[in-house]
């Protein structure tokens, strides 16, 4: 009897702790939610702040009259105005939610708000409190984007001396396969019609080797031999980390909104010419053969005497995110050698915001 009394004793004491403890723990996040409208009405002003630098900088240029500045402004402060209100309306509900209940109340019925943890949105945050970036007015004049660059084709390799067609490598059984990221500036203040696209990519060459045939090194010299057995498969693979660098030409489209405009190259024709410079990371060759009866696979990794710095011209010509691509390396495939072999690629491209 007197351990179920100790029991009974252990549990209201439990119950009685837990309860002090949301109760304590409601009065900071009410404390905390306190906090938070000064911080959201001095963000809205910073917005707002924001906004009538890029209206006083369009009246400067004589984009817009000092009427329309004037009721631009206007209506800008009326929005922020609005913005404060209904935030703090939110953060006022949020708070009666505390008040009411003793534990964490979770509501995430309206998107906005949710607790545990309380969340605002996206970017900006204060004390567990994150605040949506979307409120934050677009920049006026964006002259650089950036985007993801993927290219895909074949791959071959022209000898000195020699034609396309003399190549000892398998020209749809070499590939390439290039992916970076890339930047694009607009040259002129008020035009798009000239860009410089640069970044940072890989690129990975392969060479599919003909007539049973594969790379041997041997010290300062690399040679083409013919392999002792029946190779079912020839790789030799080049994986260089380059800096791409194009000048791009092409029509762009104007989009004017009140506090900002872009150019898009959405459904635009685009060329692009220049080139690209940078280091090789590694160099492989993969073997497929059988050897009494079995089946062999192996993967060479040594430097083949191979380039260790790539560079080379590149050009393509497309329209809107699709592009035909071309890149050849004026930088030889093995260096010191008897006979120069230079990297030769033609594929599709696809720049993917």
């Amino acid at each position: 009897m007197y351990s179920y009394l100790k029991i009974i004793i252990l549990l209201v004491f439990c119950f009685n702790l837990s309860i002090g403890h949301a109760q304590s723990n409601n009065e900071e996040k009410i404390k905390t939610l306190e906090n938070l409208k000064e911080t959201i009405e001095k963000e809205e002003r910073n917005f707002l702040k924001s906004e009538v630098e890029i209206i006083n900088q369009r009246l400067e240029k004589q984009e817009i009259t000092y009427n329309e500045a004037e009721q631009l402004k206007k209506e800008a402060a009326e929005k922020r105005a609005l913005n404060i209100e209904n935030r703090l309306a939110i953060i006022d509900n949020k708070i009666s939610l505390l008040q009411r209940n003793e534990e964490g109340y979770k509501d995430l019925s309206d998107g906005e708000l949710s607790y545990v943890g309380f969340s605002l949105g996206g970017e900006e945050s204060f004390a567990g409190f994150r605040i949506k970036g979307q409120n934050k007015p677009r920049k006026y004049d964006r002259r650089t984007t950036s985007d993801v660059v993927l290219a895909i084709g074949i791959n071959n390799a022209i000898t000195e001396g020699e034609g396309l067609s003399d190549s000892p490598f398998k020209t749809f059984g070499s590939g390439f396969v290039e992916l970076g990221w890339a930047w694009t500036t607009r040259v002129l203040e008020n035009s798009n019609a000239w860009r410089f696209r640069y970044g940072l990519s890989l690129q990975w060459n392969k060479l599919d080797a003909k007539d049973n045939t594969y790379f041997v090194q041997n010290g300062d010299i690399t040679t083409f031999e013919e392999f002792p057995g029946d190779l079912n498969k020839s790789k030799f693979r080049v994986t260089n980390l380059v800096v791409p660098l194009h000048f791009e030409f092409g029509p762009s489209k104007k989009i004017e909104r009140k506090t900002y405009f872009r150019y898009s190259t959405a459904d635009q024709f685009k060329i692009g010419i220049g080139g690209y410079a940078g280091v090789r990371l590694s160099s492989m060759q993969k073997l497929k053969y059988k050897e009494d009866g079995n089946r062999v696979k192996e993967k060479i990794k040594r430097n083949y005497n191979a380039s260790n710095f790539a560079y080379g011209l590149s050009a393509y010509i497309g329209f809107d995110d699709f592009s035909i691509y071309a890149k050849y390396d004026l930088s030889t495939i093995f260096k010191d050698q008897a006979i120069d072999q230079n990297n030769v690629s033609l594929g599709l491209r696809f720049d993917i915001d």
